[in-house]
C-alpha cells in the first residue's frame, strides 16, 4: 500500500511505515495524519505483521505539525487542528494499542508531535544524529499526540515538565540517559538495526506482547488490587492459546519455541 504522504511496505512479517514528507522534514499536515491513520489500521488488521518499524524518509524522522499549513488556516485553524488532531490521535492510539510491537527508527530533529509519536511507540532506537525537543509552548501550543500521557512514563513527572515547560533539547545519548529511547546506534546502522529488533520480536509470541503492552499502559491508573486482577484475566485467557502451550513444552523440552499465533 502506497500512500503520497506515509509509505508502507512488507517484508516477510514486518510492516515497514515511512513518513514521507522528507521536503518538509516530514511535518505533519492533515494529509499525514489520515494516511499514517489509515497505514495503522492496515496493520493492525493484517494478520501476518508481527513487528512494525516506523520511521521517517531524509535525514529527518519528524519535525512535528506542519506550522505553514497551521499559518494558512487563518481563522480557521482551530477546526483544522481539531480535524487534524482525530486523525493523527487515533493512528497514534492504533500503533500503542496493536499487538504487533512498534519500533520507532528516528534520525535528526525530532520535535512536537514528532516527539510524541516516537514515545508512543514500543521500543525506539535512536541514531547519533537525533535530537529531541517538545517545543509545544515555545509557541503557545500544548502537547498532543500522546505526549502528556507517554513522557512522563518515561522521564518522571519532574523531568517532563522540563521538557515541555523549557523546552530543553536533549541528545540521543541524553534521551537514552533520561529513558525515551531504549538503544543509540550509528547513523548508517539505523535502519538495519531497526529490522534486526523487529525480527527477533517476530519469532516471538505476538498475541502476549499485545496483551503485556496493554497491562503495561494501564497499569499506571490503576490500584494494586484492580492491576492484578487485569493481569488475572489476561494470564489465564493468554495461557489457553497454542502459543503459551508451545512455549511451556519448549522450556520443559530444553528447546526454542516455535510461536505462530498473531
Amino acid at each position: 500500500m502506497q500512500n503520497t504522504q506515509v509509505l508502507l511496505n512488507y517484508r516477510d512479517s514486518i510492516a515497514f511505515i515511512t513518513l514521507n514528507r522528507p521536503q518538509a522534514r516530514n511535518a505533519i499536515n492533515l494529509e499525514l495524519a489520515r494516511d499514517l491513520l489509515n497505514v495503522a489500521m492496515e496493520c493492525d488488521g493484517n494478520p501476518t505483521v508481527r513487528a512494525v518499524v516506523l520511521s521517517g524518509a531524509g535525514s529527518t524522522f519528524s519535525v512535528g505539525g506542519d506550522l505553514k499549513s497551521f499559518a494558512a488556516q487563518g481563522e480557521h485553524l482551530s477546526a483544522y487542528i481539531k480535524e487534524l488532531i482525530t486523525f493523527f490521535h487515533t493512528a497514534v492510539s492504533c500503533l500503542a494499542r496493536m499487538d504487533a510491537p512498534v519500533i520507532a527508527a528516528v534520525q535528526g530533529n525530532l520535535a512536537g508531535a514528532g516527539m510524541s509519536l516516537a514515545c508512543a511507540c514500543d521500543l525506539v532506537l535512536a541514531a547519533e544524529s537525533a535530537r529531541f525537543t517538545a517545543a509545544y509552548t515555545r509557541i503557545g501550543l500544548t502537547p498532543d499526540g500522546s505526549l502528556t500521557y507517554f513522557l512522563s512514563r518515561c522521564v518522571g513527572m519532574k523531568r517532563a515538565l522540563e521538557l515541555t515547560l523549557l523546552n530543553r533539547t536533549l541528545s540521543a545519548q541524553e534521551a537514552y540517559q533520561w529513558g525515551i529511547v531504549n538503544s543509540v546506534v550509528p547513523e548508517d546502522a539505523l535502519q538495519e538495526q531497526a529490522e534486526t529488533l523487529a525480527r527477533q520480536l517476530t519469532a516471538g509470541p505476538t498475541s502476549a506482547f499485545g496483551m503485556t503492552k496493554r497491562l503495561l499502559q494501564q497499569g499506571w491508573n490503576e490500584s494494586l488490587e484492580t492491576q492484578m486482577m487485569y493481569e488475572t484475566q489476561a494470564i489465564s485467557t493468554i495461557a489457553g492459546s497454542a502459543d503459551s502451550q508451545e512455549g511451556i513444552s519448549a522450556f520443559l523440552e530444553k528447546r526454542s519455541p516455535r510461536f505462530s499465533e498473531r
